[in-house]
């Protein structure tokens, strides 16, 4: 429902009329199905390697970069491209220098992929590799320390990339910092307060990063954490914030456009249908309006052109096809259609025509197949638009 309160007769009313129905027609034409094309799940062109544990970066150009991983024939260096338009995939130029899983990767303002950390047969990784997608090549950029795994990396507003935490025979507290300019690696101001590995970074509309959840292994056991921290760039500081009412690991984390983080599904011992939204002002967690349907992890979510957020797969009792959208108006949970194959371990982008592109994974073995999915006609969300002269 769409409500202007006051008649618009200004010039600049006018003017304000037309930019919210341009943006309103824009979402539209973005998150409805083209000819031809029907609301839910479809097949494209399937990867040239299975795998699993992979990453998936959306390129300036529209394509999608789809780098390293695990698959058949063991840890993984290859790298492949997806075209949009072809719905294909083709290999890049070359391949990283280290074969890699379990790494992150992060695309940085001069369009360029960081790939960094991981582990392989020979162990953790320190190392770094970037990818130029003009070129279609990769290059070797500094190494950090110490080497890890499932970590977490994220493009801060200042255009460095925080590397935090992640796991090294035990979970770790240190954080680095990667300059693009210089292409060097360097120590924040002060570690994470709680070791972990598997935890979520969320980088705020404030410029902070919210570290939220994770697992260590404490006395031969496996903890699961509440506790979440908040990263100030600038002064490189960390600072405690409100923890979690449910410890989690393996969850995901999506910023919404209220500024709020929605946390859904994990693990903790046990599989998790429960979520929590973090509001930045109070820095306090809430449940949402009901749990998903499906107790989850290693899953996906994607933050949708209408503001809802795609939740897909993963692993519960068995390998799941399942999937559902949250309302952030309701805050709310919702089935939508399946997917054609279960997996778990996969990646999930969203593309510039609001489809979001599900690739690879793991059920029973390493999957070269990919989907699409094409979000429903009915979204955009209820709103009330204030509008003066």
């Amino acid at each position: 429902m769409l409500t202007i309160r006051r008649p618009l007769s200004s010039h600049r009313g006018r003017a304000k009329a037309a930019i919210l129905l341009l943006l309103v027609l824009q979402t539209l034409m973005l998150s409805s199905p083209t000819p031809g094309e029907t609301a839910g799940w479809q097949a494209t062109g399937s990867l040239i390697t299975g795998r699993s544990d992979h990453t998936a970066t959306l390129l300036d150009n529209g394509q999608v970069l789809v780098a390293g991983g695990y698959g058949a024939a063991g840890y993984l260096a290859s790298a492949e491209l997806y075209d949009p338009v072809t719905k294909t995939w083709s290999a890049t130029n070359g391949t990283l220098a280290t074969a890699r899983s379990g790494h992150t990767a992060t695309l940085l303002s001069n369009g360029q992929v960081l790939v960094a950390g991981g582990q392989n047969a020979g162990g953790w990784l320190g190392s770094a590799e970037l990818y130029d997608p003009v070129a279609k090549t990769w290059s070797g950029t500094g190494a950090f320390t110490p080497a890890r795994v499932w970590h977490t990396a994220t493009f801060l507003g200042t255009g460095q990339v925080l590397v935090a935490g992640g796991y090294n025979s035990l979970g770790l507290t240190s954080t680095v910092l990667y300059n693009p300019g210089m292409a060097t690696w360097s120590s924040t101001t002060g570690p994470l307060a709680t070791a972990s590995s598997y935890h979520t970074a969320t980088l705020l509309g404030t410029g902070q990063v919210l570290v939220a959840g994770g697992t260590n292994i404490v006395n031969s056991r496996s903890v699961y954490f509440t506790r979440a921290e908040l990263y100030a760039p600038g002064p490189s500081t960390w600072s405690g914030t409100g923890a979690l009412a449910t410890s989690r690991c393996w969850h995901t984390a999506t910023l919404l456009g209220t500024g709020q983080v929605l946390a859904a599904g994990g693990y903790n011992g046990s599989r998790l249908a429960s979520a929590e939204l973090y509001d930045p002002v109070a820095k306090t967690w809430s449940a949402t309006t009901g749990p998903l349907a499906t107790a989850r992890f290693v899953h996906t979510a994607t933050l949708l052109s209408n503001g809802q957020v795609l939740v897909a797969a993963g692993q519960g009792a068995s390998t799941l096809n399942s999937a559902e959208l949250y309302d952030p108006v309701k805050k709310t949970w919702q089935a939508t259609g399946s997917l054609i194959t279960g997996r778990s371990s996969h990646t999930a982008t969203l593309l510039g025509t609001g489809q979001v592109l599900v690739a690879g994974g793991y059920k029973d073995s390493y999957l070269t197949s990919a989907e699409l999915y094409q979000p429903g006609p009915n979204l955009v969300p209820a709103m009330s638009l204030l509008l003066e002269d």
